[in-house]
């Protein structure tokens, strides 16, 4: 009886099966992958015993509609909303049929994700310890190139709340509202959705300026540079078709290019380093080996994988010890080498430190892939929550900073700050000291005009 309730869709949303052991929302969506989606908490829903239904509603905005989801323990619910616009030629039944393909090719429903986690499990004791039943349901995404690029590029020295923030800005102030929809429990509050603005609109040379008003610091020049470039090499009339413009399909091309091909193109960008690079390889262009690494990445690699460095965090991240810790993850999780990763970082957060443990463990007698299906699913319904900046910088915790070019992963400390770090233990002169480095090296930044490596 309580099977069949979990399939009953909510009024206007159609349900696709799916257990959380595939796809955790609350996981995925608040890791630091997109920086997007609008979380709501469905304060009215209740459980019935073991049963629990959906307890928040996600919305992302695309080009011509908000896609909305729900998610209980073994079924995703779906529903799209859509602007008042002249009759279309396709039917409700055609557009929630794109709506659905466009579910399975964002999330890579294709992937089996508990096959995977029996692979990373066999084959690293590590994961089978810390991952592979409180952590289920974590996968990568399928990002549109565009957007993850210039997500990617703000998260230079920045923070998941910060971020989200920016990005949030840039839609409103450089993309025309789309719709607004209320609150999915409320018709007093609504929220104006807008989608992503495209290359030729972030190229306009005053663009920089305006970002910088808003907060975007040196990032604001990267932006409009990296747009500028993509139009000035690319072409900006866009495609009546797929409604792209030249630089954004070029960049889905990079999906069919090697993955030192691809990575190459990138690194011609303002803005994308090594590190930056990486997270846009993983997160929208296919390279599921690619590893990301940062000082947090290398911390893990050298508390589980006997990698070497400080354990003081200070080890300062270059190419070579950069290309050391990817290839020892790599050689320890294999072809999905970069989903494992996602996996074990968000596993680490200290966000996510309750994460899971909402309900009870399932049974440590239960094994395999229905118990991952099953119970262990259950915990995972309700996200972790969501992260605010800090109002006082001195109260901030030290986040370690890559060296190489300066980029902290967005998944990193939620709540930490973005520079200037202030570490409680120094005294006065050093913290003044320390700010004015700091200071030196944005202007230093900003300046240059060659592209960050």
């Amino acid at each position: 009886m309580a099977s069949a309730c979990a399939t009953v869709a909510p009024a206007g949303f159609r349900a696709l099966p799916l257990p959380l052991a595939q796809l955790s929302l609350a996981a995925v969506l608040q890791c630091g992958q997109s920086f997007r989606w609008s979380i709501f908490p469905l304060v009215s829903n209740t459980t019935s015993g073991e049963l629990l239904l959906p307890t928040h509603e996600y919305r992302l905005c695309l080009r011509d509609r908000v896609v909305c989801l729900r998610q209980s323990p073994d079924t995703l619910f779906y529903r799209s909303a859509y602007p008042p616009s002249p009759p279309s030629p396709k039917t409700l039944e055609q557009r929630e049929a794109e709506t659905l393909a466009w579910i399975r090719d964002y999330f890579q429903l294709d992937i089996d994700l508990v096959d995977l986690y029996d692979q990373w499990a066999k084959r690293d004791p590590v994961f089978q310890r810390h991952c592979s039943q409180r952590f289920s349901g974590i996968r990568m995404l399928r990002q549109d190139p565009f957007e993850n690029l210039i997500s990617f590029i703000c998260s230079s020295n920045n923070n998941i709340a910060r971020i989200t923030k920016m990005v949030k800005s840039l839609c409103q102030h450089y993309s025309p509202a789309l719709i607004s929809l209320p609150g999915p429990e409320s018709t007093d509050t609504s929220e104006t959705y807008h989608p992503f603005p495209p290359p030729s609109v972030l190229a306009a040379p005053q663009v920089s300026a305006t970002l910088r008003s808003l907060g975007f610091g040196y990032r604001a020049e990267f932006i409009q540079k990296t747009a500028e470039m993509l139009v000035e090499t690319r072409g900006s009339e866009k495609n009546c078709e797929d409604g792209l413009e030249p630089a954004e399909r070029w960049l889905h091309t990079l999906r069919s290019m090697s993955t030192s091909e691809a990575r190459e193109e990138l690194l011609k960008l303002m803005g994308v380093g090594r590190k930056v690079a990486d997270c846009i390889l993983l997160a929208s262009l296919d390279k599921r080996e690619v590893i990301p690494v940062d000082t947090h990445v290398h911390q893990i690699a050298m508390k589980h994988y006997g990698v070497s460095g400080s354990s003081k965090g200070k080890t300062a991240m270059n190419t070579k010890l950069y290309d050391a810790v990817s290839s020892k993850l790599a050689d320890v999780w294999g072809e999905y080498a970069g989903w494992a990763h996602s996996v074990l970082f968000t596993s680490d957060l200290k966000s996510f430190a309750s994460y899971g443990l909402s309900s009870p463990s399932p049974s440590p007698s239960v094994q395999g892939k229905k118990a991952r299906q099953g119970k262990a699913a259950v915990a995972l319904v309700t996200p972790p929550a969501t992260p605010t900046p800090s109002a006082s910088p001195r109260k901030r915790k030290v986040v370690a900073v890559e060296q190489s070019e300066g980029v902290i992963s967005p998944e990193i400390d939620e709540a930490a700050s973005t520079l200037p770090v202030f570490d409680e233990s120094l005294s006065m002169a050093d913290r003044v000291k320390r700010r004015r480095r700091v200071r030196t090296s944005e202007v230093s930044v900003v300046t240059s005009t060659r592209t960050v490596r």
